[in-house]
């Protein structure tokens, strides 16, 4: 077997697979983690058509940090970092166990631009709020990397790029996040109305969803420059850049499936994609 830093290697720890799929997913509120509504089934309805994974790695929104770091322990905590929810939510546990493998593997890849292993953080609700309509059981190993705020949307890109060879050997990379998310604008009244969005919010998502089929993956690297109201849509970047992620990782023949891909208070987008 081979061994790395102690650790076996992937190739000798993963088996080879059919190529994984990719996904992004419109994470939303940290409710969706308990409520039943169409976009958890649309949660549920997709990892029915996924092969059992290996491992996952998750780009969450909620790691934004300086510096890129991907998770290494045994066991990641479960982490709620969000606050003012009912007390159900708080208690929920994802008891999916970690890869130190898997890290070790996303380490090598993406040297010399990984700062190192992470031990502290875990799984935040970004990751763990997807994961438990999606592999309810918790039975599949999670890693998470970590989204450099320092860094420009190409840089992601890259990185995405060089994690390709990860979806050979079983693992399922997912980005969550929210395409357009503007949470200072959010129509909390009409929140429960139907595909409700602002005409920005409309052009916005009518912009981009036509560039992914096209594939003009230029123009959404450059989404500040290039994007019409990029800067009421995307206000930070945190949400926006695992999909530019999960960009990077496909390959060029692969085609990308829309669901879930309706707006929600005025200026969120829960828009997810099946990438295959």
């Amino acid at each position: 077997m081979g061994n790395i830093n102690g650790l076996q290697n992937i190739s000798s720890f993963f088996s080879d697979t059919e190529r994984m799929p990719l996904l992004f997913l419109g994470h939303g509120s940290p409710i969706n983690a308990i409520e039943e509504n169409e976009f958890v089934t649309g949660f549920r309805d997709i990892a029915k058509t996924i092969p059992k994974p290996n491992a996952i790695l998750c780009i969450s929104a909620h790691w934004f940090i300086k510096g890129t770091k991907v998770t290494s322990m045994e066991m990641p905590k479960t982490i709620h970092d969000f606050y003012g929810f009912p007390q159900e939510l708080y208690e929920v546990q994802y008891p999916a166990k970690g890869s130190p493998v898997l890290a070790n593997e996303v380490k090598n890849l993406l040297m010399p631009d990984l700062e190192g292993l992470d031990y502290d953080w875990g799984l935040d609700h970004g990751a763990w709020s997807v994961l438990r309509h999606l592999y309810p059981k918790a039975d599949i190993p999670v890693v998470q990397l970590s989204i450099d705020y320092s860094k420009e949307a190409d840089f992601h890109f890259l990185c995405g790029s060089k994690l390709q060879s990860l979806r050979d050997k079983g693992v399922l990379i997912i980005g969550s996040g929210n395409i357009i998310h503007n949470l200072r604008m959010v129509d909390y009244e009409n929140f429960d109305k139907d595909n409700y969005g602002y005409d920005w919010a409309k052009e916005v998502r009518e912009s981009i969803n036509s560039k992914l089929l096209e594939g003009d993956f230029e123009l959404l690297i450059n989404y500040k420059e290039k994007i019409h109201h990029s800067n009421k849509a995307i206000p930070s970047p945190d949400h926006y850049l695992p999909l530019i992620y999960i960009l990077g990782a496909k390959y060029k023949e692969e085609k990308i499936n829309f669901f879930n891909d309706k707006l929600v208070g005025g200026s969120l987008s829960m828009t997810s994609l099946f990438i295959q």
